[in-house]
């Protein structure tokens, strides 16, 4: 499977409709950017069980502000329509495994859990 691209049209869509969701934030001018979208697209390749979704900032500015990026590349991670993992920087294509192992192996109930205590706890 290749990589989707993600669009304000078309971004709910895809996390509704998919269990898990590897996005990466990208621009074209960015260095990091270009690098890490190689080792993406393998992995898109390599698992094609997972929606792996781009999203160009420049032309999804929206999309880029509801999530709070301030630096690309980002990789954020939905599982079950959960945000489970959102990080700055480009991912060498080992640590990208381990990313992919963890997220499947991710109890949703515990994690589910922990975000409701969390809203009990906050006022």
């Amino acid at each position: 499977m290749h990589t989707t691209e993600l669009t304000n049209a078309n971004f709910n869509q895809v996390i509704d409709a998919n269990d898990l969701v590897f996005v990466d934030f990208w621009a074209s001018w960015c260095g990091p950017c270009t690098s890490f979208a190689p080792i993406f697209e393998a992995a898109a390749e390599k698992h094609d069980d997972i929606v792996f979704g781009k999203i160009d900032t420049e032309a999804e500015q929206a999309l880029a502000q509801a999530f709070n990026i301030r630096s690309i590349p980002t990789l954020m991670i939905f599982k079950q329509q959960v945000v489970v993992f959102s990080q700055p920087g480009a991912v060498p294509a080992g640590a990208l495994e381990q990313l992919i192992g963890n997220a499947r192996a991710l109890d949703m109930d515990q994690v589910r859990a922990k975000l409701d205590s969390k809203k009990r706890a906050d006022p």
